[in-house]
This record gives structure tokens, C-alpha cells and sequence, in this order.
């Protein structure tokens, strides 16, 4: 799980900016911000690093699961 679209949406960030950001499809960050998908290790850090925030804010805590 994890916490892109929220971090998108508080930054006012659109996810086709971020797509174009990251070299990815809208369909790929869309399917991370859905958490249909999750990005990789290594994606995870650079959209933390487009989005200004530290990697461990866009993860979702395993006791925050519902």
C-alpha cells in the first residue's frame, strides 16, 4: 500500500504531471496512486524525489491496513 495519491492530491499535483516526471504512462502512475500497482523500489524514490518528500511518506504503516 501507499500513499501517492494522497501525497498528490495535498501538493495539488496532477497525476499526468507526475507521469511525465517520472518517463511513465498516466495508465502506470495511475495504477500506483489506485494501488493497484506498486511501483518498484527504485521508482519509489524518484517519485519521493519529484514529489519533495522522503521515501517512508509515501508507505503506508502495516498497523494503518484496515
Amino acid at each position: 500500500m501507499n500513499r501517492i495519491k494522497e501525497v498528490l492530491e495535498e501538493k495539488g499535483i496532477k497525476q499526468i504531471w507526475l507521469a511525465e516526471k517520472l518517463g511513465k504512462s498516466y495508465n502506470m502512475v495511475n495504477s500506483y496512486a489506485q494501488n493497484r500497482r506498486q511501483p518498484s523500489i527504485e521508482d519509489l524514490y524518484k517519485i519521493a524525489e519529484i514529489l519533495g518528500v522522503e521515501a517512508k511518506d509515501l508507505l503506508v504503516e502495516s498497523k494503518d491496513k484496515k
